[in-house]
Protein backbone atom coordinates (compact mmCIF):
# COMPACT_ATOMS: atom_id res chain seq x y z
CA UNK A 1 0.00 0.00 0.00
CA UNK A 2 1.23 3.61 -1.37
CA UNK A 3 2.35 5.80 2.06
CA UNK A 4 -0.27 8.30 1.79
CA UNK A 5 0.62 10.19 4.76
CA UNK A 6 2.77 13.62 4.16
CA UNK A 7 4.66 15.66 6.73
CA UNK A 8 3.23 18.58 6.97
CA UNK A 9 0.62 20.69 4.81
CA UNK A 10 3.48 22.14 2.56
CA UNK A 11 5.01 18.60 1.29
CA UNK A 12 1.29 17.19 0.93
CA UNK A 13 0.21 20.31 -1.87
CA UNK A 14 3.77 20.11 -3.31
CA UNK A 15 3.57 18.84 -7.35
CA UNK A 16 -0.32 19.03 -7.25
CA UNK A 17 -1.21 22.70 -6.72
CA UNK A 18 -0.53 25.27 -9.51
CA UNK A 19 -1.64 28.05 -11.25
CA UNK A 20 -4.83 28.75 -12.87
CA UNK A 21 -6.60 25.65 -11.17
CA UNK A 22 -9.64 24.75 -9.87
CA UNK A 23 -9.94 24.13 -6.40
CA UNK A 24 -13.31 22.66 -4.10
CA UNK A 25 -12.33 23.17 -0.75
CA UNK A 26 -14.45 21.99 2.01
CA UNK A 27 -16.44 23.88 5.41
CA UNK A 28 -19.41 25.89 6.12
CA UNK A 29 -18.31 29.14 7.31
CA UNK A 30 -15.06 28.55 9.68
CA UNK A 31 -16.96 24.92 10.11
CA UNK A 32 -14.55 21.87 9.29
CA UNK A 33 -12.31 23.98 7.30
CA UNK A 34 -8.75 22.71 6.37
CA UNK A 35 -6.64 25.22 8.04
CA UNK A 36 -3.42 24.11 7.43
CA UNK A 37 -3.50 23.29 3.68
CA UNK A 38 -5.05 26.31 2.90
CA UNK A 39 -2.22 28.48 4.85
CA UNK A 40 0.07 26.53 2.93
CA UNK A 41 -2.34 27.06 -0.51
CA UNK A 42 -1.38 30.72 0.42
CA UNK A 43 2.15 30.71 1.10
CA UNK A 44 2.70 28.78 -2.08
CA UNK A 45 2.14 31.49 -4.12
CA UNK A 46 -0.23 29.64 -6.68
CA UNK A 47 -2.54 32.41 -8.91
CA UNK A 48 -5.11 32.50 -10.74
CA UNK A 49 -6.97 30.12 -9.30
CA UNK A 50 -10.91 29.17 -9.48
CA UNK A 51 -12.24 28.19 -5.55
CA UNK A 52 -15.35 26.14 -5.28
CA UNK A 53 -16.76 26.75 -1.36
CA UNK A 54 -19.86 27.51 0.06
CA UNK A 55 -18.37 30.72 0.97
CA UNK A 56 -14.75 32.57 2.09
CA UNK A 57 -14.10 32.16 4.87
CA UNK A 58 -13.84 35.52 6.87
CA UNK A 59 -11.75 38.45 6.14
CA UNK A 60 -8.18 36.82 7.01
CA UNK A 61 -8.74 33.57 8.15
CA UNK A 62 -9.82 30.73 5.80
CA UNK A 63 -9.99 31.47 1.99
CA UNK A 64 -10.19 35.10 3.23
CA UNK A 65 -6.82 35.00 3.10
CA UNK A 66 -6.27 33.76 -0.56
CA UNK A 67 -8.91 36.74 -1.49
CA UNK A 68 -6.53 39.56 0.36
CA UNK A 69 -3.46 38.19 -1.64
CA UNK A 70 -5.91 38.00 -4.53
CA UNK A 71 -4.70 34.52 -5.35
CA UNK A 72 -8.15 33.72 -6.06
CA UNK A 73 -9.71 34.66 -9.35
CA UNK A 74 -12.81 33.37 -9.20
CA UNK A 75 -15.71 32.00 -6.49
CA UNK A 76 -18.10 28.94 -7.14
CA UNK A 77 -20.34 29.90 -3.77
CA UNK A 78 -23.19 29.80 -2.49
CA UNK A 79 -22.70 32.63 0.69
CA UNK A 80 -20.69 36.03 0.49
CA UNK A 81 -21.46 36.31 3.95
CA UNK A 82 -19.33 37.35 6.69
CA UNK A 83 -16.29 38.65 4.40
CA UNK A 84 -16.14 42.23 3.55
CA UNK A 85 -13.11 41.87 1.12
CA UNK A 86 -14.61 38.90 -0.38
CA UNK A 87 -17.97 41.47 -0.99
CA UNK A 88 -15.72 44.27 -2.21
CA UNK A 89 -13.93 42.41 -4.75
CA UNK A 90 -17.02 41.52 -6.13
CA UNK A 91 -18.64 44.70 -6.07
CA UNK A 92 -16.01 46.51 -7.46
CA UNK A 93 -15.32 43.63 -10.42
CA UNK A 94 -12.42 42.17 -9.17
CA UNK A 95 -13.48 38.67 -8.61
CA UNK A 96 -15.61 36.32 -10.62
CA UNK A 97 -18.29 35.13 -8.84
CA UNK A 98 -20.69 32.48 -9.67
CA UNK A 99 -23.34 32.17 -7.31
CA UNK A 100 -24.77 28.43 -6.83
CA UNK A 101 -27.74 27.57 -4.79
CA UNK A 102 -26.80 25.78 -1.49
CA UNK A 103 -28.12 22.39 -2.75
CA UNK A 104 -27.43 23.16 -6.17
CA UNK A 105 -23.40 23.63 -5.37
CA UNK A 106 -23.77 20.64 -3.01
CA UNK A 107 -25.33 18.38 -5.48
CA UNK A 108 -23.16 19.45 -8.50
CA UNK A 109 -19.77 18.29 -6.24
CA UNK A 110 -21.80 15.09 -5.43
CA UNK A 111 -22.91 14.52 -8.70
CA UNK A 112 -18.93 15.07 -10.24
CA UNK A 113 -17.66 12.54 -7.74
CA UNK A 114 -20.03 9.60 -9.24
CA UNK A 115 -19.54 10.16 -12.78
CA UNK A 116 -22.78 12.02 -13.23
CA UNK A 117 -22.44 15.04 -15.95
CA UNK A 118 -24.84 17.02 -15.49
CA UNK A 119 -28.50 16.93 -13.75
CA UNK A 120 -31.69 18.72 -13.71
CA UNK A 121 -33.36 20.40 -10.93
CA UNK A 122 -36.36 23.12 -10.24
CA UNK A 123 -33.97 25.21 -7.67
CA UNK A 124 -33.68 28.46 -9.62
CA UNK A 125 -35.59 28.31 -12.28
CA UNK A 126 -36.80 32.01 -13.46
CA UNK A 127 -34.55 33.28 -11.80
CA UNK A 128 -30.57 34.41 -12.90
CA UNK A 129 -29.44 31.40 -12.19
CA UNK A 130 -30.90 29.41 -14.96
CA UNK A 131 -29.79 32.31 -17.63
CA UNK A 132 -27.95 30.71 -20.44
CA UNK A 133 -28.97 26.99 -18.90
CA UNK A 134 -30.84 24.08 -20.82
CA UNK A 135 -34.49 24.30 -19.23
CA UNK A 136 -36.74 20.92 -19.67
CA UNK A 137 -39.92 20.02 -18.53
CA UNK A 138 -40.84 16.63 -16.66
CA UNK A 139 -44.32 16.00 -15.77
CA UNK A 140 -45.41 19.58 -16.45
CA UNK A 141 -42.84 21.35 -14.31
CA UNK A 142 -39.64 23.51 -15.67
CA UNK A 143 -36.05 22.09 -14.67
CA UNK A 144 -32.61 23.91 -15.04
CA UNK A 145 -29.77 21.30 -16.13
CA UNK A 146 -26.78 22.33 -13.97
CA UNK A 147 -23.45 20.76 -15.22
CA UNK A 148 -21.44 18.71 -12.27
CA UNK A 149 -18.50 20.10 -10.81
CA UNK A 150 -14.92 18.29 -10.96
CA UNK A 151 -12.10 20.30 -9.68
CA UNK A 152 -8.37 19.51 -10.23
CA UNK A 153 -7.57 19.21 -6.17
CA UNK A 154 -9.97 18.93 -3.30
CA UNK A 155 -8.74 19.91 0.45
CA UNK A 156 -10.38 18.59 3.11
CA UNK A 157 -10.86 18.21 6.50
CA UNK A 158 -11.77 15.13 8.72
CA UNK A 159 -11.56 14.10 12.06
CA UNK A 160 -9.96 10.72 11.92
CA UNK A 161 -8.28 8.74 9.07
CA UNK A 162 -6.68 5.54 9.27
CA UNK A 163 -3.42 5.26 6.92
CA UNK A 164 -5.00 3.75 3.78
CA UNK A 165 -6.99 6.75 3.86
CA UNK A 166 -10.73 6.24 5.06
CA UNK A 167 -12.44 9.33 6.84
CA UNK A 168 -14.78 9.73 9.76
CA UNK A 169 -16.09 13.63 10.16
CA UNK A 170 -17.21 14.68 13.34
CA UNK A 171 -20.48 16.23 13.55
CA UNK A 172 -21.22 19.49 11.36
CA UNK A 173 -17.50 19.41 10.53
CA UNK A 174 -18.71 16.90 7.67
CA UNK A 175 -20.70 19.67 5.69
CA UNK A 176 -19.52 19.59 1.97
CA UNK A 177 -15.99 17.60 2.91
CA UNK A 178 -17.53 14.31 1.81
CA UNK A 179 -18.68 15.90 -1.50
CA UNK A 180 -15.88 18.20 -2.12
CA UNK A 181 -13.29 14.72 -1.47
CA UNK A 182 -15.05 12.60 -4.04
CA UNK A 183 -15.07 15.19 -6.74
CA UNK A 184 -11.59 16.38 -6.96
CA UNK A 185 -9.49 14.41 -9.20
CA UNK A 186 -6.51 14.77 -6.49
CA UNK A 187 -7.67 14.92 -2.57
CA UNK A 188 -5.53 16.34 -0.05
CA UNK A 189 -6.71 15.53 3.57
CA UNK A 190 -6.41 17.18 6.93
CA UNK A 191 -7.13 15.34 10.09
CA UNK A 192 -6.77 15.86 13.64
CA UNK A 193 -5.70 11.94 14.13
CA UNK A 194 -3.93 9.09 12.46
CA UNK A 195 -4.64 5.46 13.23
CA UNK A 196 -3.82 2.34 11.93
CA UNK A 197 -5.95 0.43 9.40
CA UNK A 198 -8.60 -1.84 11.09
CA UNK A 199 -8.57 0.93 14.29
CA UNK A 200 -12.09 2.34 12.49
CA UNK A 201 -14.79 0.05 12.61
CA UNK A 202 -16.18 -0.39 9.01
CA UNK A 203 -19.76 1.13 10.00
CA UNK A 204 -17.97 4.31 11.44
CA UNK A 205 -15.94 5.22 7.89
CA UNK A 206 -18.18 7.83 6.25
CA UNK A 207 -15.69 8.04 2.96
CA UNK A 208 -13.60 5.19 1.76
CA UNK A 209 -10.00 5.98 1.37
CA UNK A 210 -10.22 5.04 -2.58
CA UNK A 211 -11.10 9.05 -2.85
CA UNK A 212 -8.11 10.08 -0.92
CA UNK A 213 -4.76 10.39 -1.86
CA UNK A 214 -2.45 11.98 0.45
CA UNK A 215 -2.70 12.72 4.19
CA UNK A 216 -1.63 15.87 6.63
CA UNK A 217 -1.77 15.78 10.31
CA UNK A 218 -3.09 18.90 12.00
CA UNK A 219 -3.54 17.86 15.72
CA UNK A 220 -4.09 21.26 17.09
CA UNK A 221 -6.26 23.49 14.36
CA UNK A 222 -7.20 26.84 15.84
CA UNK A 223 -10.89 26.02 15.05
CA UNK A 224 -11.43 29.83 15.13
CA UNK A 225 -15.40 30.80 16.18
CA UNK A 226 -17.02 32.83 13.41
CA UNK A 227 -19.10 34.78 15.61
CA UNK A 228 -19.87 34.04 19.20
CA UNK A 229 -23.21 34.54 20.59
CA UNK A 230 -24.56 33.96 24.44
CA UNK A 231 -28.16 33.72 25.38
CA UNK A 232 -29.97 37.17 25.92
CA UNK A 233 -30.84 36.21 29.71
CA UNK A 234 -26.78 35.53 30.65
CA UNK A 235 -25.71 38.97 31.75
CA UNK A 236 -22.14 40.39 31.18
CA UNK A 237 -20.23 38.23 34.10
CA UNK A 238 -21.86 35.63 32.90
CA UNK A 239 -20.83 35.85 29.31
CA UNK A 240 -17.22 36.40 30.65
CA UNK A 241 -16.79 33.29 32.58
CA UNK A 242 -18.63 30.85 29.72
CA UNK A 243 -15.53 32.93 27.46
CA UNK A 244 -12.87 31.99 29.98
CA UNK A 245 -13.99 28.75 30.40
CA UNK A 246 -14.06 28.40 26.61
CA UNK A 247 -10.53 29.71 26.54
CA UNK A 248 -9.32 27.29 29.10
CA UNK A 249 -11.21 24.13 27.47
CA UNK A 250 -9.26 25.14 23.63
CA UNK A 251 -5.90 25.57 25.43
CA UNK A 252 -6.63 21.79 26.91
CA UNK A 253 -7.89 20.45 23.44
CA UNK A 254 -11.58 20.20 24.24
CA UNK A 255 -13.89 21.31 21.51
CA UNK A 256 -16.83 20.50 23.92
CA UNK A 257 -18.42 24.07 24.99
CA UNK A 258 -18.57 24.86 28.51
CA UNK A 259 -22.04 25.39 29.94
CA UNK A 260 -23.75 29.29 30.29
CA UNK A 261 -24.65 29.51 34.16
CA UNK A 262 -26.85 32.47 34.58
CA UNK A 263 -25.56 34.14 37.50
CA UNK A 264 -28.49 37.24 37.53
CA UNK A 265 -29.34 36.84 41.85
CA UNK A 266 -26.94 34.66 43.18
Amino acid sequence: MANKIYPSADAALKGVVADGQTLAVGGFGLCGIPEALIDALHDSGVKNLTCISNNAGVDGFGLGKLLETRQIKKMVASYVGENKEFERQYLAGELELEFTPQGTLAEKLRAGGAGIPAFFTKTGVGTQVAEGKELREFDGETYVMERSLVPDVALVKADVADKSGNLRFRLTARNFNPAAAMAGKVCIVEVEKIVEVGELAPDDIHLPGIYVHRIVLNATPEKRIEKRTVSASVDAAAAKVEAQAAIAQAAAGSDVPAPIKNTKGA
